[in-house]
């Protein structure tokens, strides 16, 4: 039995980036060029980086934006999403999934969640409608739902997919990488997610010839060129500046991926006698999970935060309240007890720290304290 140590003297920090970043001089190298170049809208930077993140998930098309909601509002809007339309999705996931569907001019509607944390799969085909345009799926806490069931429904009733694939760079599923399922996908680059870059930015994938060409003109404003316009646009381009730091950051995010599932692998191992108390979602083995959250479901979930807190260990929930039951939601007409599954995780789930620079003994810290707490 784990034997509880001593409090860390250092937190046990949610937050890595000032680890991540603790040496820039490449960096600054790589900025340095680019201010000699001049090159500060789009250009051979951004080019780069889109082609070399293209290769790496093995797409045709990698347009960057400014930020991954960006890049979901532009992945629907290629796949044909309109106004009147409805795009279904799950209740438990950040807002910018139902946002970017609302700034689409598209109606959300929700499926709950599964016991993975996931959309259910099999609540999708009733939230159909002779409105629905696309199904959104997203890759929550950077794991992946049942696309095989998905695609199949999609299919069969002629729908789009579009992936919110913003948490999830370098996730798999059946070897091939999430966000390249779906007609167009959307992924983030904000600082905590996988890919991350110095403040906000966004991709959009896609192997679709057609959609391609309409996202880098409606991203740029329509321009064809200086003098001419095709298409009514938007300014949402990556900027250069951030293209250097992903580019930089792309070469090692298979490392930080590899240590991010060796300790959520720690962790599963050292809470699987407690399963009375906190529960992790099945991990299914043709799924390589990236561990953007490392999320679990806990009994006395506000309690056992507060706990953890108050020995330095920096646990989050994501999140307390489904977004069928936020205020902004008011106008779908949900109400408590429409999506029981999300509304119960919604008052389990936490999130512990497991990042790529948590050491093991930090994760044995973490184990001790949450035994502490259930077992005394």
């Amino acid at each position: 039995m784990l034997k509880l140590e001593p409090k860390p003297t250092t937190q046990v920090k949610y937050n890595y980036l000032d680890q991540q970043f603790a040496h820039v001089d490449a960096y600054f190298e790589d900025l340095r060029e680019l201010v000699k170049s001049g090159e500060f809208t789009l250009g051979p930077y951004v080019e780069a980086f889109e082609k070399k993140f293209a290769n790496y998930i093995g797409v045709k098309h990698a347009i960057g934006t400014n930020n991954g909601t960006d890049a979901l509002i532009l992945a629907l809007k290629a796949a044909g999403v309109k106004p009147g339309d409805e795009v279904i999705t799950m209740p438990n996931t950040f807002i910018a999934t139902v946002g970017a569907i609302v700034a689409a001019g598209a109606r959300p509607v929700f499926a709950d969640c599964d016991e993975r944390l996931q959309i259910d799969a099999n609540k999708i085909e009733a939230a159909i409608t002779p409105r629905t345009r696309a199904i959104l799926p997203v890759h929550w806490g950077g794991c992946s739902p049942d696309l095989e069931a998905i695609l199949d429904i999609a299919e069969r009733r002629g729908l789009e997919v579009v992936e919110d694939a913003c948490p999830s760079v370098g996730a798999k599923v059946n070897g091939r990488f999430a966000g390249t399922f779906g007609k167009t996908s959307g992924f983030s680059m904000h600082p905590l997610k996988p890919l991350n870059v110095w403040g906000d930015g966004g991709i959009v994938v896609t192997n679709d010839d057609q959609a391609n060409e309409f996202l880098r003109l409606y991203r740029n404003h329509g321009l064809l060129d200086r003098d001419h316009i095709e298409i009514w646009g938007v300014n949402n381009r990556l900027q250069p500046f951030q293209a250097v730091v992903a580019s930089r950051v792309l070469d090692t995010v298979e490392d930080h991926i590899e240590a991010r599932i060796r300790n959520a692998r720690q962790l599963d191992a050292g809470l699987g006698d407690l399963k009375e108390f906190i529960r992790t979602p099945a991990r299914p083995v043709n799924n390589r999970e990236v561990y953007q959250l490392y999320l679990a479901l806990a009994t006395r979930r506000d309690e056992l935060v507060r706990h953890l807190v108050a020995r330095r260990i920096e646990a989050k929930v994501h999140y307390p309240i489904p977004l069928h039951l936020q205020n902004a939601a008011a106008q779908l007409g949900y109400k408590r007890g429409d999506f029981p599954v999300s509304e119960r995780q919604a008052d389990e789930l936490i999130t512990l720290p497991a990042h790529q620079f948590i050491t093991s003994d930090q994760i044995d810290y973490i184990l001790n304290a949450i035994r502490s707490f259930y077992l005394g």
